[in-house]
């Protein structure tokens, strides 16, 4: 196999589980992320096959330094996103709501865009990318939050559509995990039903494999989210979260 992927977001958490399981597998990668110190020891654990470059997806140079990675890369057959930030915000902090929207819409968009129009140009390759259950319904709790996870899955299933009209061969898969174990959840909450990220890295590289379109992780919040899509607007907002 010389199939080569960039994970974004790969300083931690999952991003950096889905770049262990793809290195195991015989992937070259290119990993990206804000802090250099944890991408340089996933390079060393291969350093013929791992390319690391520090990107920030807020600022403005994120798309051409991608490109860059890609270049030093030798090409990109997969792209995965796994940066992004979340936290509840009860007060609605005027920051913590625009910090999220920069990174989860601005960051997401400017990332996502770029790596499609590289496939476009290509002919093909595979987009996947981690937005989250919370785009279901609007969650009180986080609002700038599940509004933009609602707006990534959206985007992509835009993507997914042009993609086909266009007769473009690019795979767009959408992963939904519930509340993963890691540095995003540490605001001390006792978040219910927490999943290792990684059994949840796992699930997406496999995912990422059969070429899903969407894949909710686990089974416990695809009941969840589909109970969640039959509760009336004007029963949700009197839902306790």
């Amino acid at each position: 196999m010389n199939k080569k992927a960039i994970i974004v977001g790969a300083s931690s958490g999952i991003g950096q589980e889905v770049a262990r399981l793809l290195l195991a597998d015989g992937w070259h990668i290119g990993v990206a992320a804000r802090r250099e110190e944890p991408l340089m020891a996933l390079k060393a654990t291969a350093p013929e096959r791992v390319e690391v470059m520090t990107i920030d997806v807020t600022k403005e140079d994120a798309g051409e330094r991608l490109l860059i990675l890609v270049e030093q890369l030798g090409g990109m057959d997969l792209y995965f996103h796994a940066s992004g930030i979340g936290k509840q915000n009860r007060t609605l902090t005027e920051d913590i709501e625009l910090r999220t929207m920069t990174t989860n819409a601005v960051g997401f968009t400017r990332m996502i865009g770029t790596a499609y129009r590289y496939f476009a140009e290509r002919g093909n390759g595979h987009i996947a990318a981690i937005s989250s259950i919370a785009g279901t319904k609007g969650l009180g709790p986080a609002p700038a939050y599940s509004a933009t996870k609602a707006l990534q899955a959206t985007y992509l299933q835009a993507l997914e559509q042009q993609a086909r009209q266009r007769k473009l061969d690019i795979r767009i898969t959408d992963i939904r995990p519930g509340f993963v174990d890691t540095a995003l959840l540490n605001d001390d909450f006792p978040y219910p039903l927490m999943m290792k990220p990684e059994t949840v890295a796992k699930d997406i590289v496999q995912s990422i494999y059969r070429k899903r379109h969407v894949r909710i992780i686990d089974w416990r919040y695809r009941v969840l989210t589909k109970g969640w899509q039959l509760i009336p607007r004007w029963l949700w907002r009197r839902f306790k979260i």
